[in-house]
């Protein structure tokens, strides 16, 4: 029996991506052991999430370091040194240097609050309700140095509502938010999902689209 695969999270806020992946590994959902917890901000909720579930914590104040490169350069030695096999960014609200992610890529995914390619960067939920969009979602791709620009590997869509605001968008997205990053977290460890020569496969086959979160929380290509 193969040991579980080792993860490590970077995360900036309160961690409620973290606290899904938690979840999913305490039902049985997912064979992995989180060897790290990362975050640019020393009072993020992700650390004491954490430091509950006894997983190394490490907080780095980049106001320390003369520049971002080398920031995210003692980051990434750290998240090696922790001997993670994957990295999952949950929530990390920072632009990464691309030469210091370079040997993760096809190792390294994030979750995204919007229909990838639309809405890029910040503030998701406000774009899609300015521009009347009838439809919004989450995606989770694989990270490379182009901002939230990687390979998307599956989304989780819902229909905007009448009266809908950014604060009730955002809270009615992030149950699909939990469900969708351990699903695919759990395709990558299990090796159904893998980088091959810099595009994504799916049971051996490129992955053409997205897959897509169903009602049942499995992915498809439906």
């Amino acid at each position: 029996m193969s040991s579980p695969s080792r993860i490590a999270v970077l995360a900036s806020g309160r961690g409620s991506n973290l606290a899904a992946l938690l979840a999913a590994r305490e039902r049985g959902d997912l064979p992995v052991d989180f060897v790290l917890v990362a975050s640019d901000k020393a009072g993020a909720g992700a650390l004491r999430l954490a430091e509950a579930a006894n997983i190394p914590t490490l907080a780095l104040d980049p106001r320390s370091y003369p520049d971002r490169r080398a920031f995210d350069h003692d980051l990434f030695a750290r998240l090696a040194a922790s001997g993670a096999e994957w990295l999952v960014l949950a929530g990390f609200m920072r632009i990464l240097d691309g030469e210091a992610l370079t040997p993760w890529i096809g190792r390294m995914i994030n979750i995204h609050p919007s229909l990838l390619p639309k809405y890029r960067g910040l503030h998701t939920h406000r774009r899609a309700l300015e521009a009347n969009d009838r439809e919004h979602g989450a995606s989770v791709h694989f990270v490379t140095a182009e901002l939230d620009g990687g390979p998307v590997i599956a989304q989780a869509r819902l229909s905007i509502e009448a009266g809908d605001d950014e604060q009730q968008l955002a809270q009615r997205l992030l149950p699909l938010e939990h469900r969708l990053l351990p699903a695919v977290l759990g395709l990558l460890v299990s090796q159904r999902l893998q980088w091959h020569e810099h595009a994504p496969l799916f049971d051996g086959q490129p992955l053409l689209r997205p897959l897509t979160l169903g009602d049942d929380g499995q992915l498809s290509t439906k």
